[in-house]
């Protein structure tokens, strides 16, 4: 079994080879660059330095959102075209849990990825690792940083917080929270594709026609087209 994973559903964007239980290589980037254009070289790149072909190919793992509207179409739209041209499973994996399984797995608590949304909102789910496997507490969601730290303040459990947005939050979170917030080193912050590839490892494939990213909301452009055709969102 060797597996792809792509994520470009932020900054960072990420491709990785695992075979089995091996990472044969990886590649990671925070940087804010045009995703379209250096995605399918980074994979190109990538399968070469490991010497694998498409053929060798036996799962596509993508992170399927919340995130960039952009940067999670890019990678989906790349992982459905291969997983179909190569007739081989799909899988999407929430591109929050991806963020959350690395530093999770050592953190006696709560995990809380953060992705900036704007206007003081972000993305984020609740997570905690229970017997070794990364458990969802609070699903994906959009919501105010101040209401979502309002609302782990209630719990009287350490919340570990990781994500390369944290700087854009952490006052608000700190005011509501105190020491029980954990911040995660800025080592944790990118969103490891081989953990996306280990993420997605056993799970079942999905039906590429249908398979359809997680937006959470729509895009600026859509909800305002939306409205201005008087539809409901």
């Amino acid at each position: 079994m060797t597996i792809l994973a792509i994520d470009t559903s932020n900054y960072a964007l990420g491709v990785a080879l695992l075979k089995e239980t091996e990472v044969l290589g990886e590649y990671i980037t925070n940087l804010k660059k045009n995703h379209s254009v250096r995605i399918m070289p980074a994979i190109q790149t990538l399968m070469k330095d490991c010497e694998r072909v498409p053929s060798n190919l036996t799962k596509i793992v993508v992170a399927k959102g919340p995130g960039s509207y952009t940067g999670v179409r890019i990678g989906v739209t790349i992982a459905k075209t291969l997983a179909w041209t190569l007739n081989i499973p799909l899988v999407g994996i929430s591109s929050l849990e991806i963020l959350a399984a690395g530093p999770g797995r050592y953190f006696d608590g709560l995990i809380s990825p953060i992705f900036d949304a704007r206007r003081g909102q972000v993305y984020t789910g609740l997570y905690q690792v229970e017997n070794g496997e990364l458990k969802v507490i609070e699903p994906d969601q959009l919501t105010m940083a101040v209401d979502w730290a309002g609302k782990l303040s209630e719990l009287d459990k350490p919340v570990l917080f990781v994500g390369n947005d944290l700087s854009i939050h952490r006052e608000r979170i700190t005011e509501k929270l105190g020491s029980q917030a954990v911040f995660s080193s800025i080592t944790e912050n990118n969103p490891r594709p081989s953990e996306l590839a280990m993420l997605g490892k056993d799970k079942q494939g999905e039906d590429v026609h249908t398979f359809v990213p997680n937006y959470i909301r729509l895009a600026e452009a859509e909800a305002k087209w939306l409205e201005a055709q008087g539809k409901t969102l």
